[in-house]
């Protein structure tokens, strides 16, 4: 029985790609492209395209439209997107592996879980490997030259979309804090941030692990910039 592997391509150097994820994607004859936008482009698969030759291989194009997806419940159109996806994998595991890249690592909020769940309704018993790689906020603790936590520290990773109260008392009771999708919520953030003290614990990281990656220690300074869309704040309390 042929197998769907799902495959963290890490945060977007194609130097942390993980050797047996790049393996996987050497021999398997289809891969599965996920993009944000309906003519936009896959950054996983360009990753891949990076490292290994993709010109003989078959690559199936899925849009996924970014909507919130809420305690499972999501919209109709993100629904027929995990559908379509999941028919294109099975169609396709007739005629051999089928790889799945993604972003950092599937289990940090990525759509090939979904897509993961629906097969399993169709077919509890496929085989489904997932090939976990390196996470954004790794890429950032290194990028920026401090720990994510030691010790005692308890670290907390949100999408920065929580309302102000829920994300309040997350930054008042937690000791590092990942903020994820954070470029279009900077000036709610921000304004969170002061009225806690913690900017000057707060560092914002604007395609950490990409070419053109940059770092802001002054999180204020980008409130009015038009951030990319992988864009991170980490605030650690401890110095």
């Amino acid at each position: 029985m042929n197998t769907l592997y799902i495959i963290g391509a890490g945060p977007g150097d194609p130097e942390l790609m993980t050797v047996k994820g790049m393996r996987v994607l050497e021999k398997s004859p289809t891969l599965i492209a996920s993009k944000g936008t309906v003519n936009g482009v896959s950054t996983a698969l360009d990753i891949v395209a990076s490292l290994i030759d993709i010109s003989d291989k078959k690559v199936l194009d899925v849009h996924f439209p970014m909507f919130k997806v809420k305690n499972g419940q999501a919209r109709p159109e993100v629904h027929a997107a995990w559908q379509k996806a999941a028919r294109l994998v099975l169609d396709h595991l007739e005629k051999g592996d089928v790889a799945f890249p993604t972003l950092g690592d599937p289990a940090v909020y990525s759509t090939a879980f979904y897509v993961y769940a629906t097969l399993r309704e169709i077919n509890p018993d496929m085989n489904i490997s997932i090939i976990p790689g390196i996470t954004t906020m790794s890429s950032c603790s290194a990028m920026g030259g401090a720990p994510l936590c030691l010790g005692n520290e308890i670290l907390t990773v949100v999408p920065a979309t929580f309302n102000d109260d829920r994300l309040k008392n997350i930054l008042v009771h937690h000791d590092t804090i990942v903020l994820m999708k954070v470029y279009r919520v900077m000036d709610r953030i921000v304004a969170l941030l002061s009225e806690l003290d913690l900017l000057d614990r707060a560092v914002l990281f604007e395609r950490c692990g990409m070419e053109d990656g940059r770092i802001f220690t002054d999180v204020s300074a980008a409130a009015d910039l038009n951030l990319h869309y992988f864009s991170t704040i980490i605030v650690r309390k401890e110095a």
